[in-house]
């Protein structure tokens, strides 16, 4: 089974076109059936967070067009924004899934936020049969890299998030955060862990509103601060310095309007926004409003440059490791897919000596017992001796990852078909098992 990874990211991407492919919690069970019943794919993963919406799948015989998925579930945007995206195949793509899983491709370089997310993309699409045998070792294969990089590299050390760099940024605007006053909107973990740091640096009024209010209450709890109705969410921004927003609403919470509105009520008082959420929460367009600042999550770039050079040693050094699982993983897999040709390949030449004796038993008759064995035990040798360096060359190709060598020895001896059929076999015999519940990483 091959391996396909198409995706977008804060690397190819600026947020206005990144927020048209995110796909809601909500959603990507359904948008994970939608990409399985594209023809070819046969497994298949989607990744959506703030920064990226990546698409893997496990495809054969033939590559999946992914095009009408893309125009069907996210509109005429994704056929405008194909060389904004990219595309990864076989060794290329396990190894960019490995990045991900170890937050090397991330905006801020080794946060750890993303295996949650990852494990969260992983569980939903194991739910609903989306994963079988290729996916599932591929995925524990980047859970325990990533479990490797974190063990073996400082790369997670004081680890850092697109929080903490949001208030970094806070900081830099007022210097001092104390007698601030906050008001977050959204009471998810990113939300969280950004009134951590807000707490840290010394905020002393801080007010939630979501739009759970039991959730709002809540948060505000443990942060010691006030819960806020989401319909006062405008009014209690009035009220802040600061509005940190992270929420997964696909439309703007705060418009272009609301800047003119909020600036009169505040008597023309700076307000700064920090909209971490994709899709975004803040109009852009209220940065029109005088005395309004918005800051997005693509501002948070040059910030986490910082945290990137800081950490650049540790990230050489999960590099390496990322690229020596990769290489692991390539090898076990063309191991696994070989096995099937080597099985085939020798019971077609044994059927080929029982059909050739069959058809000489007559002239057999002639010889003695002890010399019919020999003869068939001659034919056995020889055929043995015909099969070694082709199973021994298929296994060394599968052993460097030469896939050509191994097509083309598959090619000359018809193998494709009774390939592709003895490897559906395996898998749905492996999916047929009891899988566990817990995910190892």
């Amino acid at each position: 089974m091959k391996v396909l990874l198409r995706g977008i990211s804060h690397e190819t991407a600026p947020v206005e076109l990144r927020e048209q492919f995110a796909v809601e919690p909500g959603r990507l069970a359904d948008a994970t059936r939608a990409l399985l019943r594209v023809p070819g794919v046969r497994e298949a993963i989607i990744l959506s967070t703030c920064n990226r919406t990546e698409f893997v799948v496990c495809y054969g015989p033939t590559v999946p067009d992914l095009s009408r998925f893309l125009a069907d579930f996210f509109g005429v945007v994704a056929v405008q924004s194909t060389e904004n995206m990219y595309e990864f195949y076989g060794i290329n793509a396990v190894q960019h899934l490995f990045r991900v899983a170890c937050s090397l491709d991330s905006l801020v370089l080794g946060e750890p936020q993303i295996m949650g997310q990852v494990k969260n993309s992983y569980a939903v699409a194991r739910s609903i049969g989306a994963v079988r045998s290729n996916l599932e070792q591929l995925m524990q294969s980047a859970f325990s890299t990533a479990k490797r990089v974190r063990s073996d590299t400082k790369i997670g050390n004081a680890p850092v998030s697109v929080a903490s760099v949001a208030i970094d940024l806070i900081k830099k605007v007022f210097g001092s955060l104390r007698g601030r006053r906050i008001l977050l909107v959204g009471a998810g973990k990113m939300s969280g862990l950004a009134a951590s740091h807000l707490m840290e640096q010394g905020a002393e009024s801080i007010a939630v509103a979501n739009r759970t209010f039991e959730n709002a209450l809540s948060l505000a709890g443990r942060l010691g601060g006030r819960a806020v109705r989401f319909e006062d969410v405008h009014s209690t921004a009035a009220e802040a310095d600061i509005v940190i927003t992270s929420t997964g609403t696909p439309d703007y919470i705060f418009r272009r309007e609301d800047g003119r509105e909020l600036m009169r009520l505040r008597r023309n008082r700076p307000l700064f926004f920090v909209d971490i959420a994709v899709p975004r929460d803040v109009d852009p367009e209220i940065n029109r409003a005088e005395g309004v600042f918005v800051y997005d999550i693509d501002s948070l770039q040059s910030i986490s440059s910082a945290h990137r050079a800081d950490r650049s040693r540790e990230a050489e050094k999960a590099e390496r490791i990322v690229a020596q699982e990769a290489i692991r993983y390539h090898r076990r897999a063309m191991a696994l897919d070989v096995a099937p040709a080597i099985r085939r390949l020798r019971a077609a030449m044994e059927t080929i000596e029982q059909t050739e004796l069959r058809r000489r038993r007559s002239k057999l008759r002639v010889l003695t017992p002890d010399q019919q064995q020999a003869t068939q035990l001659l034919l056995r040798g020889m055929t043995n001796k015909i099969l070694h360096p082709v199973i021994q060359n298929l296994k060394k190709a599968a052993q460097h990852g030469d896939s050509e060598t191994m097509e083309t020895i598959c090619a000359i001896f018809d193998l494709a078909p009774l390939l592709q059929a003895q490897a559906e076999e395996d898998e749905s015999s492996l999916f047929a098992m009891d899988q566990p519940d817990v995910l190892t990483a």
